[in-house]
């Protein structure tokens, strides 16, 4: 019987070890570019443009080759976040003008995925000037997977009532990892 006791405490102090280990030594809140996660390397593949139909190609891209292109920077509020957060990255516009496309482009489809697999179809109109940027800093600091990063496709909230709206807020897909161009079908 007491070696069923040991036994028994040994299994639940192990599993708990384990469970705490996983999900509960990380204090930092949400709302925080938390560094608990290592934010990516300088070299490390952090997005991925795929240009699908006639002239299939892929581009992927690190930290350093998105940090080569035109930078944009905005302070907004979220939904997701506590107060004002500033945010830096490279404009949507112009990254898809690296492929040749605009907001007016026609006949294309902008699919955004997550590093989950999360989903979502993005308007090429909402690729204009002013519009979101693809982040890569937060309050000056890369963003780790679980602070929302590498990379968060941001909107500025707070200077367009035409974001703050719920098809706004299910673009802004966190932990960007896939950008996926494709032709729509005709």
């Amino acid at each position: 019987m007491m070696r069923e006791k040991k036994l028994l405490s040994l299994v639940l102090g192990a599993g708990l070890a384990a469970f705490f280990s996983l999900f509960g030594a990380d204090t930092t809140r949400a709302d925080t570019a938390s560094q608990s996660t290592a934010p990516a390397s300088q070299g490390e593949v952090l997005l991925t443009v795929s240009l699908e139909g006639e002239g299939a190609r892929e581009y992927q891209m690190t930290l350093d080759q998105l940090q080569a292109l035109a930078a944009d920077s905005f302070e907004t509020a979220t939904i997701w976040t506590t107060g004002p957060q500033s945010f830096t990255g490279v404009p949507l516009a112009d990254l898809l003008a690296q492929f040749d496309m605009t907001a007016a482009t026609s006949g294309v489809t902008l699919e955004a995925r997550a590093v989950n697999d999360y989903m979502v179809e993005i308007p090429l109109s909402d690729a204009a000037v002013d519009g979101p940027i693809i982040a890569y800093l937060r309050n000056g600091k890369t963003m780790s997977l679980r602070g929302k990063g590498p990379l968060w496709l941001v909107y500025p909230y707070d200077s367009n009532p035409a974001y703050r709206t719920e098809a706004v807020y299910s673009r802004s897909i966190w932990q960007l990892d896939r950008l996926i161009l494709r032709p729509t079908a005709e």
